[in-house]
């Protein structure tokens, strides 16, 4: 390899921010650069043929004796973090650092010389600071965004449960048939047995006056007790089964109005969905057929009334697509170790060119004060939150189809929602 010519390696070290002092072997000095100059202020051609220490007073310390002593006797290099005799002059000798590296080497002629570079070091604990400042600010900022991600997190979870009670309203008139309907022939058979237990009452006060038995058979044929018998057994079932629905009903809103469930643990989805049917029955019997299709599944780990308000969403986008009457087909089966629960409708069809915006939170194609546009936008977080994704099949005239994918078992490892549409 080429050397560099010797005024190349001149105008480096004249140029370099560093200082260079140039020794022989008798530690008297030879040359320096430019950088001693200025930062020391004493001039190279007062101190050329003078010792160093002559010079450098300063230098005259312990330790940088033995700097120099062990780099004579091991003919190697030794760097040293100076700080008791600082050689520049400094803006702020209070706080003077410098770093040394002194050396042996050969000279042109063949002659023992050492070499002592010295960087003042103030500039890298200034460096240093600022460095430290800086990351102390992203510190500051990382902590401010943390907070503001646990804000928005509170935030998500009051707007998922601003939505629930939304759909709930929405659905309130439905709901409130629904109940309305069981607890008004519940009201009218209580009339019935009314009247029943009155005449049954009047029969039996009449056994301690009759003077026959047939007196009294006739009283009861009067009273007509025999349809009574045999109808007071089915208003009474009947009024059982309208308060079951009532309940049912109830239990339905009970679990969609859990404020502060955020635990996972094993449900069976169909009953999820079973309730959900409850509470938007009302939404979707003029609407469409529903039909079960059901597989055989395994406990899910989830949060429950997440996973019904997403189910609840489906159903009733399911309805609103509908425009006269149609069919809602529910389905679930297990793949390996994930099951999926899908709604399919026969209504109009998602068009192409919005169904990748159909989960922006807001966006909505149905008229003011039909839908929020968050439903499906929530659907979408709470699927993200389970690790789970969320299939899109749509064709405009025949129907959408929404199929939801979740593992059966929640693992630690965090893994993002995949939305496909197809």
């Amino acid at each position: 390899m080429e050397r560099l010519p010797v005024q190349v390696l001149g105008a480096l070290a004249e140029r370099i921010d560093l200082g260079i002092i140039v020794f022989d072997a008798d530690m008297n000095i030879l040359h320096w650069n430019a950088f001693i100059t200025l930062h020391s202020g004493k001039q190279l051609k007062d101190a050329q043929g003078r010792a160093f220490t002559e010079v450098f007073p300063e230098a005259a310390c312990v330790k940088f004796a033995q700097v120099v002593s062990q780099a004579v006797e091991s003919s190697t290099h030794v760097y040293t973090h100076w700080v008791e005799a600082p050689l520049l002059r400094l803006d702020n000798p209070a706080i003077a650092l410098q770093n040394t590296i002194f050396f042996p080497f050969i000279g042109s002629d063949g002659a023992r010389m050492y070499g002592l570079i010295l960087q003042e070091s103030n500039a890298i604990a200034s460096s240093t600071n600022s460095l430290e400042a800086a990351l102390n600010s992203l510190r500051n900022k990382q902590d401010e965004q943390d907070q503001l991600l646990r804000k928005l997190e509170v935030a998500n979870s009051q707007l998922l449960q601003s939505e629930k009670l939304a759909a709930i309203g929405q659905l309130a008139a439905g709901v409130a048939h629904e109940i309305n309907n069981p607890i008004g022939y519940v009201f009218s058979n209580l009339k019935t047995l009314g009247g029943y237990v009155h005449d049954l009452l009047r029969i039996i006060d009449a056994v301690d006056n009759v003077s026959s038995l047939d007196e009294l058979r006739n009283i009861k044929h009067s009273l007509e007790y025999n349809y009574i018998r045999s109808d007071i057994e089915a208003v009474i079932s009947e009024s059982e089964d309208g308060i079951d629905r009532v309940k049912r009903i109830i239990g339905a809103l009970k679990d969609f109005s859990h404020i502060d469930e955020e635990e996972f643990r094993p449900v069976s989805l169909h009953r999820g969905i079973d309730t959900t049917l409850n509470v938007v029955n009302n939404e979707l019997k003029y609407k469409a057929e529903v039909i079960k299709e059901y597989g055989d599944l395994p406990d899910v780990e989830c949060i429950p009334s997440q996973i019904n308000q997403v189910v609840m969403n489906l159903l009733v986008n399911a309805a609103h697509s509908i425009e006269q009457f149609g069919r809602i087909t529910i389905r679930s089966r297990q793949e390996d170790s994930w099951v999926w629960l899908e709604v399919e409708d026969t209504g109009k069809g998602i068009e192409a060119k919005i169904l990748n915006r159909i989960f922006e939170p807001f966006f909505t194609t149905k008229p003011i004060g039909k839908g929020t546009g968050l439903g499906l936008a929530l659907s979408y977080t709470i699927i993200q939150k389970h690790h789970g994704r969320i299939e899109v099949f749509s064709e405009v005239g025949k129907g959408t189809r929404f199929r939801v994918w979740l593992p059966i078992k929640q693992t630690a490892e965090a893994s993002q929602v995949e939305v496909q549409t197809l």
